[in-house]
């Protein structure tokens, strides 16, 4: 793989740039003209992810060359790796705020600060998957984490959103005090925070040192949090449950995936060299993570929270991608961090358009004869389970597959049948909803939301999700190819 090293290069950083110019483009217009253009925030801030886009998909040698050209003092890194993670954040930012544009009007809560959130929060993802220096992905995490407690409370006038804010704040906060000692920990042994160095000096000098282990475990403790990976879940249910229904699609995807991101950078890029120190950590942490989120989530009455678990349990599904490595496990990491960003946000899309005003119907008993009343969105919400739930021919289904054949091939087999069989109890909880829709008449015919809940902006997410799902169940092969352009260099 050709490497390139420049000393300063703004196109490295222009999708970020775009996005931060128009964070405040945004802020600006309420600035200026008040609330008579607030329809403009959201076409403003759509307009930015377009170019943000377009700049990915046009860099040089995207996604056609194993180039990797670092710049910043070797501090950011682009290459086809973080190229596809960043349309991961883009798509999952887009569809984000097709969806939140009626529900804003819906809560009488159009304001710039929402929509430049957003993509601050994007920059922080978009930050975490091209650094290539410690200090630089914590930064990314901050932002990315700042933006979210506040938009985890931004209907303040709910008491759920405040308490989902103070608690994300709280642990988050807890969360990056645990990678900073790491980074921390790390640095002293090594006398650098850039990844590539780190492993130089792990390949020459070894891996004995405690304290290099010490600050790797706290890492991993770190990431965990940011993942809501088990035991470091505690946080996930109460923030998603009383975040706006479009702010808890955008963490389930995007925050989610960035995690990764970095979390699959610095152990694979910097730390192989330790890999049977933490291997069996990660061992333990995924099975308890596939097998607690989808256990618990079998009880939940709160469709929200009902997800919430369930994002827990695919953080565990990605773990076993994670341990299985090499092509086939970093293919399907990023192949099913695609797809999960399509189903979950295609799911909160429909779960945004049923909720009404205050978010008054988000338990499963509300979705109770959904399937008479709006029949096309009835249908979406159960495709997007049952991808989800991995059933073919869906983009879930084909992420799955990917993923325990990877750990198969590996040698992690009974991690592969401990995931399948996860799967399949997921799947009693994801018909659940489908029964309520088709199986069940609402107590009322009022119970049920009018059209009218229905948008354009909402219509076309639901319908790109929908499509992001079945083309990637019904056509693997071509997004796989773009994904094998996507590995690290030290593949």
């Amino acid at each position: 793989m050709e490497q390139v090293m420049s000393s300063i290069s703004l196109s490295a950083i222009a999708p970020e740039l775009v996005l931060v110019a128009c964070g405040l483009i945004v802020l600006m217009i309420q600035a200026v003209f008040g609330s008579r253009f607030r329809d403009s925030f959201a076409y403003v801030s759509l307009l930015g992810i377009g170019g943000a886009a377009f700049l990915v998909l046009t860099s040089p040698g995207a996604f056609e060359s194993k180039i990797v050209e670092y710049s910043f003092c070797d501090m950011w890194v682009v290459d086809n790796f973080s190229r596809f993670f960043k349309l991961i954040f883009l798509i999952g930012t887009g569809l984000t705020l097709l969806i939140s544009l009626r529900y804003l009007d819906n809560e009488a809560m159009q304001h710039s600060e929402y929509y430049a959130l957003m993509l601050l929060c994007t920059v922080g993802m978009m930050v975490m998957a091209s650094a290539a220096e410690l200090i630089t992905i914590f930064l990314g995490v901050e932002l990315m984490s700042i933006s979210l407690y506040a938009l985890a409370g931004y209907t303040r006038s709910r008491m759920m959103s405040n308490e989902a804010a103070i608690k994300y704040f709280i642990l988050g906060s807890f969360a990056s005090g645990f990678l900073i000692y790491g980074i921390a920990l790390i640095y002293g042994t090594t006398g650098t925070s850039q990844i590539p160095a780190i492993a130089r000096y792990l390949a020459q000098a070894g891996a004995g040192a405690a304290v290099l282990v010490m600050g790797m475990a706290l890492l991993i403790i770190g990431f965990g949090f940011k993942t809501a990976s088990v035991p470091f879940h505690m946080w996930a249910p109460d923030v998603y449950e009383g975040a706006p229904a479009p702010v808890t699609g955008f963490m389930s995807a995007g925050p989610k995936a960035a995690a990764f991101a970095a979390f699959v950078r610095i152990f694979m890029e910097a730390l192989p060299t330790l890999q049977t120190d933490w291997i069996m950590v990660i061992w333990l942490i995924a099975v308890l993570t596939m097998t607690v989120g989808n256990i618990i989530a079998l009880v939940q009455e709160n469709i929200k929270r009902m997800l919430a678990y369930s994002s827990i349990a695919h953080a565990g599904y990605v773990l076993v991608a994670f341990l299985a490595a090499g092509e086939l496990g970093l293919t399907s990491i990023l192949y099913y961090m695609l797809a999960y960003t399509f189903m979950n946000i295609g799911a909160f899309a429909v779960i945004t358009m049923l909720a009404g005003a205050g978010e008054t119907r988000v338990k499963v008993e509300d979705y109770r004869g959904v399937g008479y009343k709006h029949p096309v969105a009835a249908l979406a919400m159960s495709l997007f389970l049952f991808s989800l739930a991995g059933i073919p021919p869906t983009g879930g289904f084909m992420g799955k597959f990917y993923i325990f054949s990877a750990a198969v091939k590996q040698g992690y087999i009974w991690l592969a049948i401990i995931g399948v069989l996860n799967s399949v109890v997921s799947v009693y909880y994801y018909l659940r909803v489908t029964v309520a829709m088709y199986m069940q008449a609402p107590e009322k015919d009022e119970d049920v939301p009018a059209a009218s809940a229905l948008s354009p902006a909402l219509v076309v997410a639901i319908f790109i999700s929908a499509y992001g799902v079945l083309s990637l169940g019904l056509f693997p092969s071509t997004y796989v190819a773009m994904v094998k352009e996507s590995f690290l260099s030290f593949l």
